[in-house]
């Protein structure tokens, strides 16, 4: 009777335990690792720092930025979108004038053939054909083809191998989009949000070292990654889930400045989650790899 542990090496099955730790150990196969709470960002944070932000501003996806940090995103991509137009622009530009020489070339060679043709009509006829034919069918490739063989006996010459022509640069996207969601970012679509700091009394704490740090500017509930939260776009506040559906849907009224609220005005703020409850985030981070067959 075999031992009922992890451990057990008398079994003869190859247990999925078994198989998942010669599977971590030895690289091979698709590995899989759920987040813990330390993996993942805290709601109150910049999405590109990961930092607790100092002057927050929100997507209308959602996502929240620190202002200093996306306005740098932003900079970086346009500089880096005008870089690549100007690759672009110079390989189309050199493919124009590729495509000019070769016309030209092509006529010349219509007008030396038609040359030759009226130099001598006769005599010279089977010549020109035969050039033509070796011309359009183009050289070979291998170097021990044809006469070339007494000349080059090894087939192997690095300088008269096929050359690999240099990779085409695409027309790159010309708008700046969100790095989370993908969609077009613009700066004045940023909307600034407004937190409400909590009153716990305790000036000596940063505000960085705290667990609970803002609450609902309504209810005063505290604000967490295990809470839903929207932002209001007429007023920049954050507030909970619950409060919006049972308070604020009444009569989507603002009750921070009394302003009317319509639906798109109410923006879910999206947040980070812990190892244990999922809110919609992934969780697990999955790396594929080579797999070894029996």
């Amino acid at each position: 009777m075999t031992r009922h542990a992890k451990n057990c090496t008398a079994g003869t099955v190859y247990t999925y335990h078994e198989r998942k730790k010669d599977t971590k150990s030895s690289g091979y196969g698709t590995q899989k690792l759920r987040y813990g709470k330390d993996s993942v960002k805290e709601f109150d944070c910049c999405c590109l720092t990961l930092q607790p932000c100092k002057d927050p501003v929100v997507t209308p996806q959602g996502f929240l930025y620190d202002k200093e940090a996306i306005l740098e995103y932003i900079l970086h991509q346009k500089k880096e979108i005008a870089r690549k137009l100007k690759e672009y622009e110079k390989q189309k530009n050199k493919a124009e004038t590729e495509l000019k020489e070769l016309a030209k070339a092509e006529r010349e060679k219509k007008t030396h053939t038609f040359v030759q043709h009226e130099t001598n009509p006769i005599g010279n006829k089977h010549d020109i054909e035969k050039a033509e034919a070796s011309t359009s069918a183009g050289p070979s490739v291998s170097n021990m083809s044809g006469e070339r063989k007494k000349d080059l006996p090894s087939f192997w010459i690095p300088s008269l191998t096929p050359a690999a022509s240099a990779t085409k640069v695409r027309k790159p996207d010309e708008k700046v989009r969100c790095p989370m969601s993908g969609e077009v970012l613009r700066l004045k679509d940023l909307i600034p949000v407004k937190f409400t700091p909590i009153n716990d009394r305790d000036a000596k704490t940063s505000l960085i070292a705290k667990s609970a740090r803002f609450v609902c500017a309504v209810t005063n509930d505290v604000l967490g990654n295990s809470v839903p939260a929207v932002v209001l776009k007429t007023s920049g506040s954050v507030v909970t889930m619950e409060c919006l559906e049972k308070i604020i849907k009444k009569d989507m009224i603002d009750p921070t400045n009394s302003q009317k609220l319509k639906e798109k005005d109410i923006i879910p703020l999206q947040r980070g989650a812990s190892g244990f409850t999922s809110t919609g985030v992934q969780l697990e981070a999955v790396k594929a790899g080579p797999v070894l067959m029996a």
